[in-house]
C-alpha cells in the first residue's frame, strides 16, 4: 500500500524531534556518573580559590573554606545524586571542618531551589521516555512502510541553523542574562533562585553561574555527537533494501 503524501513528512519530523530529545537525555545520563565534569571544572575554573575567597564571607555557615578539595567534590557529588533522586538527601548534606565539627551545607531556600531542579529533571525524564516510545513507534512505521529517514545532510543543516540562532541570541543578549531569564520562566516565582556567593555555600561550591556554562557546553557537545551518530545509524537501518543494493 503506497504511503500517503503527508506520512513521510509526519514520520520524518517525529523521528528528528524524538532523536533530538533522546540524544540530550542520553548525554545527561552519561554526565551524571562523572558529576558533569566537576572534577575537571574544579581545576580549570580555580574553584578552590573561589571557595577560599568567598567561604569566609558567608553570613550563615562557618568554616567552609577550611574543608579539603576532596570534601568539596564529595558535597557537589552529593547534590548531583540528590537532584537525580527526587531531591532525597538534600537536607542531609554536611561538611566537616578540621576541628571535627559537622555543619549543614544548605539553607532551606537552597534546598527548595534544588528540589525545584529535581522536579524539573523528573519532568525531563518523563518527556524522554515519551520520546523513546515515539522514536520506536515512528521507526517501526517507517520500516514497515519502507520510508527512508530524512537525509543526514538535512539534519546537519537543521542543527547548524539551530546552533547558529542560539549562539546569536547568546552573543546579543549575553549568557548571564539568558541564564537569569530561563530561571524566571522555569521556576516558581515565590521560590528564591538567585543567591549571592556571600549567602550560599551552594553557589560558592559551584562558582555559579560560571560552572553551568561549562556543563552546558559539555552537555550540548556530547548530545550533538550522540544525535548525529545515532541518526546516521538509524537512517542506514531504515534505508529501503532497493537503495541498499544500489549503494
Amino acid at each position: 500500500m503506497p504511503a500517503r503524501p503527508y506520512l513521510p513528512v509526519i514520520t520524518g519530523f517525529a523521528l528528528a524531534i524524538s532523536c533530538l530529545i533522546v540524544a540530550f537525555w542520553l548525554a545527561w545520563q552519561a554526565l551524571v556518573p562523572v558529576d558533569f565534569g566537576y572534577g575537571f571544572a574544579y581545576q580549570v575554573m580555580d574553584i578552590d580559590q573561589h571557595v577560599q575567597h568567598y567561604g569566609p564571607q558567608n553570613r550563615y555557615r562557618k568554616g567552609f573554606a577550611t574543608t579539603s578539595a576532596a570534601e568539596q567534590k564529595r558535597l557537589f557529588s552529593g547534590i548531583v545524586k540528590a537532584i537525580q533522586n527526587d531531591g532525597e538527601g538534600l537536607r542531609n548534606l554536611f561538611y566537616t571542618t578540621p576541628d571535627g565539627r559537622r555543619h549543614l551545607l544548605l539553607r532551606e531556600a537552597e534546598v527548595i531551589h534544588l528540589q525545584d531542579v529535581a522536579n524539573l529533571i523528573n519532568l525531563f525524564d518523563r518527556v524522554a521516555w515519551g520520546a523513546i516510545a515515539l522514536l520506536l513507534v515512528t521507526a517501526g512505521v517507517m520500516k514497515l512502510r519502507q520510508l527512508p529517514a530524512p537525509g543526514i545532510r538535512q539534519l546537519l543543516i537543521g542543527l547548524a541553523v539551530l546552533v547558529g540562532i542560539s549562539s546569536l541570541i547568546l552573543l546579543i543578549v549575553g549568557p548571564t542574562e539568558v541564564f537569569y531569564w530561563l530561571h524566571i520562566q522555569i521556576f516558581p516565582p515565590e521560590h528564591e533562585w538567585f543567591f549571592y556567593w556571600q549567602d550560599s555555600l551552594m553557589t560558592t561550591l559551584m562558582k555559579a553561574p560560571d560552572l553551568f556554562g561549562l556543563i552546558a557546553a559539555l552537555w550540548v557537545g556530547l548530545a550533538l555527537i550522540l544525535l548525529v551518530a545515532g541518526y546516521w545509524g538509524l537512517s542506514r537501518w531504515l534505508r529501503p533494501a532497493t537503495l541498499k543494493s544500489r549503494g
